[in-house]
């Protein structure tokens, strides 16, 4: 009893081609696969930061711009010269010939791009001014207090300029708030009688 047992056994434990295979190949696959999702990873990150980055985002869009200007004056010359054969009274032999408004508004659409990067450009780098311009001193570091820092404020004096800041922002809260409430019509609650 024992031998046929043995042979009911044996062909569970021998493994069947087709799993096998699919076995050996797939830790063979997985490095190319995570290959791949590393650098579909990659690439999306570099398109995030490329949309984050109006610098980068205009120096991209220059060569679509030419690109689209050349083609810009290709159709205007085309159209240009069909006109004129028409109005000398020449059979065109150009059929097709490119809409000049639809490459025109291509065209329009990628100077729109443009100067939106350099309005944003310049937010960002005016806002990089004023930061510096509004605290331009560090507090020293804890790490390193030996090291001299002669642009560095001391801590007292950070924390009065971050309490001046923090009373100009209520203020202008309360300012900003007092104007919608007049604007809607609403009166303030008064604190008590």
């Amino acid at each position: 009893m024992a031998a046929p047992q043995q042979q009911q056994q044996a062909p569970s434990q021998a493994p069947a081609p087709g799993p096998q295979l699919t076995l050996q190949a797939g830790p063979g696959q997985q490095p190319q696969l995570q290959a791949q999702a590393a650098a579909q990873a990659q690439a999306q990150a570099a398109a995030q930061a490329q949309d984050f980055d109006p610098v980068q985002r205009y120096k991209m869009l220059i060569p679509q711009l030419k690109e689209s200007l050349q083609n810009l004056m290709k159709i205007a010359a085309q159209n240009l010269v069909q006109n004129t054969n028409i109005d000398n009274g020449q059979k065109s032999n150009d059929g097709l010939v490119q809409r000049f408004d639809k490459s025109l508004e291509e065209f329009y659409a990628l100077c729109d791009q443009l100067e939106l990067c350099l309005r944003l450009a310049y937010e960002c780098l005016s806002q990089s001014f004023d930061s510096t311009k509004h605290s331009p001193n560090l507090v020293p570091t804890a790490t390193k207090p030996d090291a001299v820092q002669t642009e560095s404020l001391p801590y007292t004096q950070y924390l009065s300029m971050i309490k001046s800041q923090i009373s100009c922002a209520k203020d202008i809260h309360n300012a900003l708030l007092e104007c919608s409430n007049k604007i809607t019509g609403k009166i303030p609650a008064q604190g008590g009688p």
